[in-house]
């Protein structure tokens, strides 16, 4: 007896747009959560009296439009406003980058003219290959099956589609496309810009989330993925959800309570039931055991695999591939109380630079010796820092005159060398990311009345990202579209019949999209009506 027809593991974005999309459709569905909250990892909670902050992911772009508008997000409180200014990058001495809507092409040109002409036909390719993407992104890319039937001639068509889409783009752009997927973005920015803060500008999402150097093989990949954004319609804006990334997943829960979907919380899955080579439900960790038609799993490909399937459920060729899916982001993430606000030696005073993201890396050889400094010793000596104070987007984060600041830190080890532990060596790091920004804006360090530290272990322990890995699986050539999060398996459907994976482990891969949520629910519903019309 099925208790429901659809249980899904773990609340975070992608499994509350998964489960919207299936009980809009008319199935039953049950979201099981780990945490006492509904999230995942687009949470906002009070870390210190008084100060509300998003305490993991922390900005908008990438949140789907067609996701907003289905499950009606903004009817359901959510409100997402756009940065003053876009980036802000400070250099030591003394020049800055300032980016946004009327500020860009004037700020390059103090830097470099030539930089400044070359900015206008960059931004339009890569605008140009990211509008053509955007297009697959709610779509399962094309998946291989092993024989020929039904199976192979939906891929076939698939694939054609794929390749319909891909025709839009110029032999060019085509190029420009097989660039940004295999070539490292140091050298591709090295190529087309001189002026070290405008690389950065570009190289630093080449590096974000990602635990590599600017001029590893396949960044411009990691660029490119975070130029699929928009805000309020602009395409590649970034912004701000008033209430901190919390008001999207609570917009969602609220979605699901008007469709009637159950969503549990504190409620952790010990393993999936499979019976004759089915998954048919979950033991949660405190016994009960639930039964469903469908079970679909919003967590790492690796943890779901390795750790909630039993032993021997599986086919051996795929677990020991799925024992190799690469993890780890080189993050560490902080959350700050400020007594006001902090004045940046390049552009002194209060301003709308400090509602953009301030971006503390002034060239590619520094991020480049950071990750080396990781690799080396555990975290680098001169960090990366990604500084955000959304207080100045939305006062309901702080008390009045005071600030909260998010730090969005690169590269630190997600696994330290000789065995040490990331619990004896936190608050040290910590405060080498404070004093990282101290060098920046004097008088940083004094202003923080209040911290909340979340290591790569940390972040693991919390919300399941394994290794600190916030995309659920490093966005690498081997990892992604069709190999997301194996080939073979691209189409969110397990080895198993009636289990799925709805997460960032899936395509289109990480950030706060709700991307793979849709898809994966187009999958169960195609197999759903296979089987009951």
């Amino acid at each position: 007896m099925n208790e429901t027809d659809v249980i899904i593991i773990g609340a975070g974005h992608n499994g509350l747009t998964c489960a919207a999309y299936l009980a809009m459709a008319g199935l039953r569905v049950h979201v099981v959560e780990r945490r006492k909250v509904v999230g995942g990892a687009a949470v906002t909670e009070e870390f210190h009296p008084g100060f509300r902050n998003s305490v993991a992911s922390y900005t908008v772009s990438l949140l789907n439009p067609r996701v907003i508008a289905d499950l009606k997000l903004h009817q359901h409180g959510l409100e997402i406003v756009e940065r003053r200014a876009q980036n802000f990058l400070p250099s030591p001495d003394g020049r800055y980058l300032l980016t946004g809507e009327g500020r860009t092409q004037a700020s390059i040109a103090r830097l470099s003219s030539r930089d400044a002409e070359a900015i206008g036909p960059f931004s339009a390719r890569l605008e140009a290959i990211a509008d053509v993407l955007r297009s697959l992104v709610l779509r399962a890319p094309p998946n291989l099956v092993a024989q020929f039937g039904l199976p192979a001639i939906r891929e076939a068509f698939n694939a054609l589609g794929t390749a319909n889409t891909l025709r839009a783009l110029s032999l060019e752009q085509q190029r420009d496309l097989l660039d940004l997927f295999t070539r490292s973005a140091g050298e591709m920015l090295e190529e087309i810009f001189e002026a070290d803060l405008v690389k950065a500008l570009f190289g630093f999402d080449a590096i974000v989330g990602n635990y590599a150097s600017p001029y590893a093989a396949g960044s411009a990949y990691v660029m490119l993925h975070h130029a699929f954004g928009e805000v309020n319609g602009k395409k590649g804006v970034w912004g701000h959800a008033i209430g901190g990334m919390g008001a999207i997943t609570q917009a969602m829960a609220r979605s699901l309570k008007e469709l009637g979907t159950l969503v549990e919380v504190d409620c952790g899955v010990r393993e999936v039931i499979v019976e004759r080579d089915r998954a048919t439900g979950v033991v949660l960790e405190d016994g009960r055991a639930l039964r469903a038609r469908y079970v679909a799993a919003n967590v790492n490909p690796k943890l779901l695999y390795t750790r909630m399937v039993p032993s021997g459920a599986l086919p051996e060729a795929f677990l020991s591939r799925i024992r190799t899916w690469r993890n780890g982001s080189g993050t560490f993430r902080m959350n700050v109380a400020l007594s006001g606000l902090p004045s940046f030696s390049a552009l002194p005073g209060d301003g709308d630079h400090l509602s953009a993201g301030i971006i503390l890396a002034p060239s590619l050889g520094y991020m480049d010796r950071a990750y080396l400094d990781a690799r080396a010793q555990g975290w680098s000596c001169d960090p990366v820092v990604e500084l955000l104070i959304p207080s100045t987007l939305d006062p309901t984060l702080a008390p009045p005159g005071q600030h909260v600041a998010s730090l969005f830190c690169q590269h630190v080890a997600p696994d330290l060398p000789d065995g040490r532990s990331w619990d004896d060596h936190r608050e040290e790091v910590a405060d080498l990311m404070i004093a990282t920004v101290d060098r920046y804006a004097p008088g940083f360090a004094g202003s923080v009345i209040g911290r909340q530290v979340l290591s790569p272990l940390d972040l693991e322990r919390q919300f399941g990202l394994l290794g600190g890995d916030i995309f659920h699986g490093a966005l690498t050539l081997n990892q992604l579209f069709s190999a997301r999060p194996m080939l073979g398996h691209a189409d969110y459907r397990s080895p198993l019949k009636g289990l799925y994976h709805c997460g960032s482990g899936s395509h289109p891969g990480g950030g706060v999209t709700g991307a793979p949520g849709h898809n994966a629910a187009q999958a169960i519903l195609a197999d759903h009506r296979a089987l009951f019309g």
